[in-house]
């Protein structure tokens, strides 16, 4: 059945808005030739999506020919703005942008172990609303957030778990009660990590592929035929509990320790550094990215740091080659502040190891986003969904 008219309007609408986000502004004739649509339909969805308040004149075309330049339109960036935060165990980052993806404000504050849960809720409160100001609107219209754990696929709820602060969860429902008109979501960290690395980073060129998350704790990423994988309950990529060889027991069901993070986790490395002469001042993730980059800028001066990278290369084989087994996805990004710090040296030698313990090919690389990429991820889904309600036919802000 021919779609009626208003429904292939909308159709019309939304490919528009998706080739301007995607292209940046264009004229009406480019739009017909990237379109296929005729001159009077273009004219058409143009008039509608300026009269709409999405669209508007941004500047005319460069090119010379006889007559007035042709006019180029844009999308409306301030017509919503998008908050982003990135929830760790000891602080906050938060970006906003407009509706286009450009950031126009940054902010982090820390938050110590010893904060309370009010406390530590009302300062990361505090500090999306200063940057929602600073951005010069008065309240965002989407926010996304990336935080450590699981996400409860059928609520979409950050779920309880002893090993994170109890002002995570609040912080979720805080930030919808402070903002009620807001769209809020959360997303697991290196979920949104791998997003971003697909769109912009390391995987851009990939539809399938795992992002192995190595900072102060580990995890893993699924994206498989271009989708993201969650699981049953939320859990996939919770590569920690993975049983390894070379630990001094088995994980149970609270606690990874003996699984993977007890070999790649950011206290491992740094006592991994220790135990080959290199300084090691501490067990966040900070200190061990750094021991790690250091190793990296000081192999050719000796063998202690060539040694830890051989084998810190050999612990994160392991569970890269595990994956590999259970989903070839022909692609592995190594993330986080040690993958980012490790750089192409470390893939290469992890690809070289897996090469050998696996017949299935596989391209090892390194995040091209490092610690970033978890808020980059969270404005780019929060990006994705404010355009998803303004884009609808329907869509007013």
């Amino acid at each position: 059945m021919p779609a009626s008219p208003s429904t292939a309007r909308a159709i019309n609408d939304r490919l528009a808005l998706r080739l301007l986000q995607r292209e940046g502004p264009l004229t009406a004739g480019q739009l017909k030739q990237l379109t296929g649509l005729s001159r009077p339909t273009v004219a058409d969805l143009v008039e509608r999506l300026a009269d709409a308040g999405l669209i508007t004149v941004v500047g005319e075309a460069g090119e010379q020919r006889r007559g007035p330049n042709a006019k180029l339109y844009g999308i409306v960036a301030g017509r919503a703005h998008l908050a982003a935060l990135d929830v760790r165990t000891e602080g906050v980052a938060v970006a906003v942008s407009d509706l286009v993806g450009t950031v126009l404000a940054e902010a982090s504050v820390p938050i110590g172990g010893d904060t309370g849960t009010g406390p530590a809720v009302e300062r990361a409160v505090a500090l999306v609303e200063r940057a929602v100001k600073e951005a010069g609107a008065d309240r965002p219209h989407t926010v996304g957030i990336g935080a450590p754990g699981l996400i409860d696929p059928a609520s979409g709820e950050l779920r309880d778990s002893s090993g994170l602060p109890q002002w995570h969860r609040a912080l979720v429902a805080t930030l919808q009660e402070r903002f009620p008109d807001a769209r809020v979501s959360v997303e697991n960290e290196t979920n949104l990590a791998a997003l971003a690395e697909q769109r912009d980073g390391a995987a851009h060129d990939r539809d399938t592929f795992v992002l192995l998350w190595l900072g102060h704790g580990t995890g893993a990423a699924v994206v498989l035929d271009g989708k993201l994988r969650r699981g049953a309950s939320g859990g996939t990529g919770e590569i920690g509990f993975l049983p390894v060889p070379g630990t001094a027991g088995l994980p149970s069901a609270t606690d990874c320790a003996g699984g993977f993070h007890s070999l790649a986790g950011s206290a491992a490395i740094t006592r991994l550094a220790a135990e080959h002469g290199l300084a090691a001042e501490g067990a966040h993730a900070p200190d061990a990215a750094r021991l790690v980059g250091e190793a990296v800028a000081r192999t050719g001066e000796g063998d202690a740091a060539r040694h830890f990278l051989d084998v810190l290369a050999d612990r994160i084989a392991l569970g890269v080659a595990s994956v590999v087994a259970v989903l070839d996805p022909g692609c592995v990004v190594l993330g986080g502040e040690v993958g980012q710090a490790g750089g192409a040296p470390l893939a290469a030698l992890v690809e070289e190891r897996v090469r050998r313990m696996s017949p299935l090919p596989t391209a090892v690389r390194p995040s091209a986003l490092g610690g970033t990429a978890v808020l980059r991820g969270a404005l780019l889904t929060a990006r994705d969904r404010a355009q998803e309600v303004l884009f609808a036919p329907s869509g007013r802000f």
